[in-house]
């Protein structure tokens, strides 16, 4: 029986670190999905490093027709979504996205006719070698449960996200994980504290250093990790079993 007392994004990273194939990865993006209750979760590699060829990988709950229309009528080249690669690093509402051009509109509509969710949150993902991915879910939900979903979730989903990343390059054989420098034993606490949801104070109190330590600690080893968030050293720091989920 699922264990319910544990929490979800424990729960997911779990699910994630027993993946070893494609077919498997899409088991567990599908398992995820449901945990949190999305109508679909989907995940695309948009630029690896030192490489031209462009989206080399995917996995998603979309139906199959939308994904194949979306990929004969390449519509990267329209779906505002891709454009968030570029731009940051911060979760972005789909309700922000730019819909002011016929084609963009005209896009939306034909995806919520093939009910991939009416809301959508997508996350930025940047890598260490240069590599981009886009980490989205979307959903049904009226506009307040949405938001309640959305915040509930954002801490998780940003985790989630990055660990993903790690995993589908590894999984597709577009990158092989090590080659990170070796965290401290403070660097570790610190890490693991944060990511059980932990703010920096109440670190401090917890391994009875300065609060200014915990800080200093949190950034080496974000740096060790070449991670460009500490969304992302957590994730990072879990998928190399540095920490526990």
């Amino acid at each position: 029986m699922e264990d319910r007392q544990q929490s979800s994004l424990s729960w997911s990273l779990t699910m994630l670190r027993r993946v070893r194939s494609r077919a498997d990865l899409n088991v567990a993006v599908a398992d995820i999905r449901d945990r949190y209750q999305f109508a679909h979760l989907t995940f695309l590699v948009v630029r690896l490093a030192n490489r031209a060829d462009p989206h080399p990988f995917y996995c998603t709950t979309y139906p199959e027709e939308w994904t194949s229309l979306y990929l004969d009528q390449n519509y990267f080249e329209i779906d505002p979504v891709i454009d968030l690669s570029r731009t940051g690093f911060l979760p972005v509402d789909w309700s922000n996205l730019d819909r002011r051009s016929p084609r963009t509109r005209s896009f939306f509509r034909q995806a919520e006719s093939f009910a991939i969710g009416r809301r959508g949150l997508t996350v930025p993902i940047r890598g260490p070698s240069g590599e981009r991915s886009l980490f989205s879910v979307t959903s049904d939900l009226s506009t307040p449960e949405w938001r309640k979903l959305r915040t509930l979730s954002n801490h998780d989903l940003q985790i989630v996200s990055h660990y993903l990343h790690e995993k589908a390059l590894s999984v597709g054989g577009l990158r092989t994980s090590g080659g990170y420098r070796k965290l401290s034993r403070r660097e570790q606490e610190c890490l693991q504290l944060l990511a059980r949801g932990l703010v920096s104070k109440r670190i401090a109190a917890r391994l009875q250093i300065s609060e200014n330590a915990v800080r200093l600690y949190l950034k080496l080893a974000k740096r060790k990790l070449d991670a460009r968030t500490m969304y992302q050293a957590i994730a990072r720091a879990s998928f190399l079993e540095i920490i526990q989920s």
